[in-house]
């Protein structure tokens, strides 16, 4: 995925974005499934001026997530398949069950 992610932004110039905006963005994006889970939940009721919540639009939201945390692994060069590997076997020590 990373490898897919960092032609893509190449290709488009997006590599050159810098990181503080990205994850900006991120940040942004958590937010919008944030709101999926307040109206999903209840938290939030829903109304006329509710945003279209629906689940193509929440699967879309993690897809926008993912592809700004690999945008941003990719711009400080962290392989992210081995760093998950490496911090399960810690979480696996450290939250055995």
């Amino acid at each position: 995925m990373q490898k897919t992610k960092k032609e893509f932004d190449k290709k488009r110039g997006w590599d050159r974005h810098r990181a503080s905006n990205v994850f900006v963005h991120l940040v942004e994006e958590l937010g919008e499934i944030g709101r999926h889970i307040n109206y999903e939940e209840g938290y939030k009721e829903k109304g006329k001026n509710s945003p279209d919540i629906n689940r193509k639009e929440l699967e879309r939201e993690f897809a926008q997530t993912l592809m700004l945390l690999l945008q941003l692994a990719n711009h400080y060069e962290v392989d992210l398949q081995s760093a998950f590997a490496g911090e399960l076997k810690i979480m696996e020590k450290r939250f055995q069950k």
